[in-house]
């Protein structure tokens, strides 16, 4: 008898991230996958990247649409609600035995609280990070309270969730899955990659991923505008923007991304979604990472290429010692640059060490996923060194 298990994706990048999961499960004969899509992947702002994943081969069960045209706090908002009732109508029709969700997005949230109402259980990858200038921070930890089995990726996010009251015996580091996707792809040869992206790589090459910082009062304009200020004093350089996600005020980043390659098509080009495949064979040959992604934390260090990671987005995060932390002003940002392109710390981080796993994740979560009997929905709150 086969277990159904559902995953929800709604991005890009947690596409990139969980394929190599939805892979394993779709080939296993002992669980049976169900595939819901939702979010940016159903938007044609967005890149429409629900096509990427139909070109993947995978059988979509469900696509939940709940993007709105406005990207304000009430459009959010109002989203979450939309997702609420898509989801509750694709889980009574699927009745799945395991809910898998990664991560701290809306969509995500809307997800697990309608499953709660079906008891439903809940494994949730990523847990216990800390992300303190977005409100992903506490989407995040709600969703680990919502479910019942965490795959974290180090060991001080395991102690955390534990420390959220979560019982020792379901939660289990598994490292960061993002980088199975790396070991598992052939990338793309440097002619290959210039080709897909329709430009010749230059002496240095920049890759600029920047999302709005939601519990920031500041315009991202400002932020957004001192980053090209700086990475205007270089010549002969390449910059490869992708387009911000859906969180509230990522409009205004997009439209300045666009505005600034209209003017500098000779130096740039952008994407709404680069894809899986690009972004990681991107990350070979770029020799700096610029935003707020947590990809630059995660993923890219693992091509030993550094990353400056501006202001507060991913404030809290285990950095590995290629990551730069700088504030959003010009002047840090423009330092942080020149210390990314000396040899000194390029040969630094070379050999640095890789702090969430080693790329064999997804094995671990399939073996966990399959030798489980049953979940009990009645959760016991955990107390560390706690008497009443």
């Amino acid at each position: 008898m086969t277990r159904k298990i559902t995953i929800v994706t709604g991005t890009r990048a947690e596409y990139g991230l969980l394929k190599p999961l939805i892979k394993s499960i779709f080939l296993d004969a002992k669980l049976e996958l169900q595939l819901i899509v939702t979010g940016m992947h159903l938007s044609n702002e967005f890149g429409y990247t629900i096509r990427e994943i139909e070109n993947d081969g995978f059988p979509i069960v469900s696509k939940i649409e709940c993007l709105l045209s406005s990207d304000s706090s009430v459009g959010v908002s109002k989203s979450i609600a939309i997702a609420i009732s898509g989801f509750a109508d694709a889980f009574e029709n699927l009745k799945p035995e395991i809910l898998v969700v990664l991560g701290d997005r809306t969509e995500i949230l809307a997800a697990v609280i309608a499953a709660t109402s079906a008891n439903i259980p809940i494994a949730h990858l990523h847990g216990g990070e800390t992300t303190e200038g977005a409100y992903d921070e506490g989407i995040r930890h709600s969703i680990t309270k919502f479910s019942h089995l965490h795959f974290t990726s180090t060991e001080i996010y395991k102690k955390r969730v534990i420390q959220l009251g979560e019982s020792p015996n379901n939660v289990f580091d598994v490292g960061a899955i993002g980088l199975d996707s790396i070991k598992g792809l052939d990338l793309y040869s440097k002619q290959e990659f210039e080709k897909s992206i329709k430009k010749g790589l230059k002496k240095k090459n920049c890759l600029i991923t920047y999302h709005p910082v939601t519990l920031e009062i500041e315009n991202p304009m400002h932020t957004f505008t001192n980053i090209l200020r700086a990475l205007d004093e270089y010549d002969d350089t390449l910059l490869i923007f992708t387009h911000a996600n859906s969180d509230k005020n990522g409009r205004i980043i997009n439209t300045m991304i666009e505005d600034y390659v209209k003017k500098n098509e000779q130096k740039a080009v952008s994407f709404k979604s680069l894809g899986q495949m690009r972004y990681l064979s991107a990350l070979k040959y770029v020799d700096v990472v610029v935003g707020n992604s947590s990809s630059g934390i995660i993923e890219v260090p693992y091509f030993n290429i550094p990353t400056i990671n501006i202001g507060d987005r991913q404030k809290g995060r285990i950095s590995p010692l290629s990551v730069l932390d700088v504030n959003n002003s010009y002047e840090e940002i423009k330092l942080a640059l020149k210390k990314s392109f000396s040899l000194e710390f390029k040969n630094k981080i070379e050999a640095q060490d890789q702090v969430y796993g080693s790329g064999n994740t997804t094995q671990k979560i399939i073996n966990i996923l399959k030798g489980i009997d049953s979940f009990n929905l009645k959760k016991q709150f955990y107390n560390i060194d706690f008497e009443y």
